[in-house]
């Protein structure tokens, strides 16, 4: 299960200990800008199964994409691999604000 939030509830967690930002666009996406510190895994990559698998389960996972999609498939996806601390930036980089790096 994952919640679906807000960007002030995002940049919120952001700042809490043991929170992973999880970028899930393809790297071309992120080389136009990026929540700074974020971990890219793209979704649409044929080993991204792999990689989420990979992953802390014991971590808070801040999930987002583009527009919010493939980031709900993405939480979708972990919280069916035993995944618990999972949020999904609604509207994704669409309706971001805050800061970016590249």
């Amino acid at each position: 299960m994952f919640q679906n939030i807000t960007q002030e509830t995002f940049l919120r967690l952001m700042e809490e200990p043991g929170t992973v930002v999880l970028d899930v666009r393809s790297p071309m996406e992120m080389m136009q800008g990026f929540v700074p510190g974020a971990k890219n895994i793209d979704i649409m990559s044929p080993d991204a199964a792999n990689q989420f698998a990979a992953l802390s389960k014991d971590l808070t996972y801040l999930v987002y994409c583009r527009s919010g999609n493939r980031s709900m498939q993405a939480c979708a996806a972990m919280a069916q691999m035993g995944f618990e601390k999972l949020y999904n930036l609604q509207g994704g980089m669409m309706y971001w604000s805050g800061p970016l790096a590249n």
